[in-house]
């Protein structure tokens, strides 16, 4: 079965789909989304990407993230990914939406508009390797200092979402 992702205009609207690979190879722009699950303790999980992605292989990056299938709720494949990804299961809530686009050495862009989830869990995930290599849980502040010191263990699209991620995690303890 060939993967497909659906594209989107700059206001998010579906305008079609097309092959996962194709849309990477042509810098099409596309819906994705970022889960980012957090513990009661206020870490993060990370996950670091299988070594066989066909990009941002073996690098750290947010819990989970993908893209929606075409007629597929962005919040159905949120969930979705996040157990086959990491065997978890939580609410998830959505938190804000971006779009960028980063060039890759191979010749693939991700070009996304990539909406946002935050969930809560202290449930231990059980990787699927073919998908994640490791996990770890960071403390947000140390995060941000890792993500300037040593900016190529991380994708991109959490290096560019990060101060927006913070903003909100830093809002939701506040408010609690």
């Amino acid at each position: 079965m060939i993967e497909e992702v659906i594209l989107v205009d700059k206001k998010d609207q579906s305008i079609g789909k097309m092959p996962k690979l194709e849309a990477h190879m042509e810098g099409k722009l596309h819906r994705a989304f970022s889960v980012f699950i957090f513990n009661h303790s206020g870490e993060l999980l990370l996950q670091q990407r299988a070594l066989d992605k066909y990009h941002s292989a073996g690098k750290w990056t947010n819990t989970c993230c993908s893209h929606p299938r075409p007629g597929e709720q962005t919040i159905t494949a949120a969930k979705r990914r996040l157990k086959e990804e990491m065997h978890m299961e939580c609410e998830l809530n959505h938190i804000f939406s971006f779009s960028y686009k980063a060039e890759f050495r191979n010749g693939l862009i991700e070009n996304e508009y990539d909406h946002v989830y935050f969930g809560l869990s202290d449930v231990l995930p059980k990787p699927n390797p073919k998908e994640v290599a490791d996990f770890k849980y960071v403390k947000m502040e140390k995060l941000q200092s890792s993500l300037i010191e040593d900016r190529d263990q991380y994708t991109e699209w959490l290096i560019i979402c990060f101060k927006e991620v913070m903003d909100h995690y830093k809002r939701r303890n506040t408010d609690e």
